[in-house]
């Protein structure tokens, strides 16, 4: 494929992008010199019609192409934040902010963009406008939200929309798509539990919070084993478990719980908050506490639409072959995910190869996948949009 011998040539620029990048990470909205990155090196490639401040830090760019005779536009979304994890990697071009880091690979998916539009800017070898969405916070802020909400889809009148994330443990350059639900809805709880603090000495005095949480941590599991059909998936985890004392004599007032729920599907979203609400009520009443629930529903789940899914996957077989077109779902949460609920669209995964998974601090992304990367991004345009 043509694509990818300029890919090749490229293939070191794109990488030096994203090395940049990853020395230099921003957390959520607060995108700014990121973004500023970007629109300069779009207007190095010749692009004049961009759009800043979307969904408050996000980049909207258009390419026409040689025509546009179809009317049609395609949306192609790279993620451009990083998270508050202090990098271990020890590499020459690691973060230089402290506690700061590109734990996920939006580095890679931004360069990988960026690489795609510097041909596709060159080529124009499409009929229609490609959309270019750069968007700030996808790692807990709801960029993608935000972006939709602020007109997106309308103002650019995308027709569709496509995204690409990285995959560790999967070979580099493959991919791997599903159709239907891809990624998990992504809730989250706190949980306060009052009872009476005390002496530890004297616990029939007191009552115990430190026993009702216990608890309530273990009857959460039953959630998952005996509420949600065993077929469907759900995640219940409790990550965080903080009483209001360190002491090793006293009995805690308050005892903190906070924790995650992830799920596949819409009533099983909604069975596991209506038990999640009656297990920590009822278990904090038995052992004569009080509990306090604060649920908050976070980004639905990321739902590949069929038909797209397929276009996805055609144009990846096309790039590099042996595409995974039934890759398992996976409980993460993404919110590309609003995106897809607003237009038709597909996202797709890329193997990063071995190596540390994503939010940790020796994660890396490999720079042997932009080729593939680079070379889906373009293809899904002049594919979804062939010119005459």
């Amino acid at each position: 494929m043509p694509i990818k011998n300029r890919f090749a040539e490229t293939h070191a620029e794109i990488t030096a992008w994203r090395r940049h990048l990853h020395q230099y990470p921003e957390l959520q909205f607060d995108v700014h010199e990121t973004a500023k990155f970007v629109e300069g090196k779009l207007r190095e490639f010749g692009i004049t019609d961009i759009t800043t401040g979307i969904g408050q830090t996000g980049v909207v760019a258009v390419i026409e192409g040689r025509t546009n005779t179809s009317g049609r536009a395609v949306g192609l979304r790279a993620d451009m934040d990083a998270l508050p994890i202090e990098e271990a990697t020890g590499l020459e071009y690691a973060s230089k902010v402290p506690g700061k880091m590109h734990a996920c690979g939006h580095d890679g998916h931004t360069a990988m963009l960026l690489g795609a539009a510097q041909y596709l800017a060159e080529t124009r070898n499409f009929d229609g406008r490609c959309v270019l969405i750069f968007q700030p916070a996808e790692e807990g802020g709801g960029g993608g939200n935000e972006m939709v909400k602020d007109g997106l889809m309308d103002r650019w009148s995308i027709d569709e929309v496509y995204g690409m994330h990285n995959m560790p443990d999967y070979p580099v350059g493959k991919f791997a798509i599903r159709p239907g639900a891809l990624l998990a809805a992504a809730d989250q709880f706190d949980i306060v539990i009052d009872g009476q603090g005390g002496h530890a000495a004297a616990p029939h005095e007191a009552v115990d919070t430190n026993l009702a949480a216990a608890h309530v941590v273990v009857a959460l599991q039953s959630i998952a084993s005996r509420n949600v059909d065993p077929i469907k998936q759900v995640v219940v985890s409790v990550c965080t478990l903080r009483s209001d004392t360190d002491s090793h004599n006293v009995l805690p007032q308050t005892v903190r719980l906070r924790g995650t729920v992830r799920t596949l599907d819409e009533d099983v979203r909604d069975l596991a908050e209506q038990r999640l609400r009656d297990l920590v009520t009822h278990t904090a009443a038995a052992y004569q506490c009080r509990a306090n629930i604060d649920y908050e529903r976070g980004y639905p789940v990321t739902v590949n639409h069929d038909q797209e899914t397929v276009y996805a996957a055609d144009v990846a077989e096309k790039v590099v072959p042996d595409v995974w077109r039934d890759t398992p779902p996976i409980m993460a949460g993404e919110d590309f995910s609003y995106m897809l609920n607003a237009r038709p669209g597909a996202y797709i995964m890329i193997g990063n190869g071995d190596g540390a998974t994503v939010h940790h601090p020796m994660y890396d992304f490999n720079d042997d996948a932009i080729p593939a990367g680079c070379s889906w991004f373009a293809e899904m345009v002049e594919t979804r949009l062939p010119s005459n």
